[in-house]
This record gives C-alpha cells, structure tokens and sequence, in this order.
C-alpha cells in the first residue's frame, strides 16, 4: 500500500502507509482490530515507525507507533491537517447491484479511486440481486480511499428501493438517469458545467422500467447518453464516474 506524507508547501511525497480510522482524538489512537491486524501481521511494523492515519473525513494525521499488536496497534499522533476535498465537485452515484456482485464491487472500487462522494445501491423493478452486504462494500470503499491517497470516505447509504429515492430531497445542480429506452437523450458535457454537484442514476441488467424513467423525469432528472454501445451495468456507472471527473479536470 503507497501512501503519502506532508512537506512544508503542504504538497505530498510517497513515502507511509495510510489506515483509516473513524475517530482521531487525543494523543494516543487505537487502530481498529483489522487495521492492527494488516500493520502488525501484514506489513510487519514496529513500534517508533511512522504511518499516516485518516478519518476518512478530511482529517490525516502523522503517527508513530508505539505499541505495535495484531488486535490493537497504539498510535501517537505527531501532526494533524484537514485536507480539502481532492476534486471540486459532489458526485452521488445511485446505481442497482448487478446479479454478480464481483461486477459491482468492481465498480465501487474504481468509482471511489476516479473520484466519487456519495453512493446509494437502489432496488429497482428489474432488480436481480435484493442483498447486499453493506460491510463488505464499506470495506472496499476504504481500501480504494486509502489507495488512492485520499483522506475523504464515500458516504455509503443503505440499499434503498427506488420510489423510496425518487422521495429524497435531493439538491444536487445536475440530476441525471441513464437508461436505454428509445428516447432523446443529452450528452453529459452539455448538461453538465464543471464544479456542480450532481446525482446520476444508472439501472440494473435488465435497465430501468418505462414507470422508473417517467419518474425520475417528473422528479427533475434529465436522461443522458454515455455513448453509442450497449454497456454493463458496472461499465456505464464507471463511464459515468469518469465523464464528471474529466469534465472537471
């Protein structure tokens, strides 16, 4: 795992190991067990090696260790900045679980290192997997943070029925639905100005309903092209992802 440290221009070198966790509080940090566990047994550390912890909320801090143990790794906390968001825009992906979860966690992964803020799996009509497990994808969503150098987590919302979405108040400037239904369609770039927040909907295998479409646009959603090819579900929410990161580059 690479990760980085702070310089006096607050730019960054590689050079530690970044771990997350939640709380950073006080002198003396307990890693959590898992993270324990991948700097004692994993990685080998030893007390009085530096590491970089964050909480995932903009927080990163310089560590020494001081008592290095697989259950509960004793940290002390050196220097701590708050650093700004890495992009500057909000993306929320709301996208359906596919039916083969790796295909999905595939995309959380990638999602979180190109750059996204919120993610909400939605249940829709055409929905072919009604479970997930939210640890197991909050634990994917750490570990791309941390490897791409990040000090900020993705929210993750709870898997969430679609009509139950369409209720939310949703104040992002740009909202848009990606679907395949024979319609007029707008290419992202030019709905979409740079630095907006924006929510993107992306269906399920089997693509949104008619009914999903016509709420989402009588909810002020606008629907969007992400090329001409027919893509996964994981691919078009990973274009997706990538056309907002671009447009804001």
């Amino acid at each position: 795992m690479r990760a980085i440290t702070f310089v006096q221009n607050e730019s960054y070198i590689l050079c530690m190991n970044i771990f997350f966790t939640p709380h950073i509080e006080g002198n003396l940090i307990n890693l959590t067990e898992e993270e324990s566990g991948h700097c004692h047994r994993v990685l080998r550390m030893k007390n009085g090696d530096k590491i970089l912890i964050t909480n995932g909320a903009g927080s990163m801090a310089e560590a020494r260790i001081v008592q290095s143990h697989a259950k509960s790794t004793v940290v002390e906390i050196l220097e701590s900045k708050q650093i700004e968001r890495p992009h500057p825009y909000y993306l929320h992906m709301a996208v359906a679980p596919t039916k083969n979860i790796d295909r999905f966690e595939w995309f959380v992964e990638k999602a979180c290192e190109i750059g996204i803020d919120e993610l909400t799996p939605i249940l829709t009509e055409h929905s072919e997997r009604k479970i997930l497990k939210a640890e197991r994808i909050q634990n994917i969503l750490v570990s791309a943070m941390k490897q791409s150098q990040s000090a900020w987590l993705p929210v993750l919302n709870p898997l969430t029925g679609y009509s139950d979405f369409m209720k939310k108040p949703l104040t992002s400037d740009s909202k848009l639905i990606a679907h395949c239904i024979e319609s007029e369609k707008w290419k992202v770039k030019d709905i979409y100005a740079p630095r907006q927040t924006v929510t993107i909907l992306i269906g399920p295998e089997g693509d949104f309903s008619p009914k999903e479409v016509k709420q989402a646009l009588e909810q002020g959603f606008r629907e969007i092209t992400l090329g001409d090819a027919r893509l996964r579900t994981e691919t078009a929410a990973v274009v997706a992802c990538h056309s907002i990161s671009f447009l804001n580059f």
